[in-house]
């Protein structure tokens, strides 16, 4: 499972300016910490099909309540903020082409998931060849 620690972020649209599409900043910077994430803990290069789980843990905001703090521990809340799911898997899989596989293409089983957590703020993933 690699970590990818710090706010999550997901894929934001290109800004188009005189007619050229530029990548925001944060995406770019967000991109490269998850290449460089995916490297430092021990990704390797995959061929063939791919089966993706992405688990993003968003911290519980200090405002609140304990009756609602209990509630997302029993599991009667679930994080429904964005960015969404579908966004998250899109900056994790665009990031990791030509490093973790040549092309998302690859990636045929995904799943994404929005959790909780009273730790610090990340997104996990897997990535396995599908035999």
């Amino acid at each position: 499972m690699i970590v990818v620690e710090g706010k999550i972020k997901g894929k934001a649209r290109p800004r188009v300016y005189n007619g050229r599409a530029i990548t925001p900043k944060d995406t770019i910077n967000y991109e490269n910490w998850v290449k460089l994430c995916y490297q430092q803990q021990g990704g390797k290069h995959l061929e063939g099909p791919i089966r993706a789980r992405v688990i993003a843990y968003y911290k519980v905001p200090k405002s609140y309540t304990k009756k609602r703090v209990q509630a997302i521990r029993e599991g009667l809340e679930q994080p429904t903020k964005k960015p969404d799911a579908d966004n998250i898997a899109k900056i994790i899989l665009d990031s990791l082409n030509k490093i973790a596989f040549d092309d998302d293409s690859q990636v045929v089983e995904l799943t994404v998931i929005k959790r909780w957590t009273e730790e610090f703020e990340r997104v996990e993933f897997e990535l396995e060849v599908i035999e």
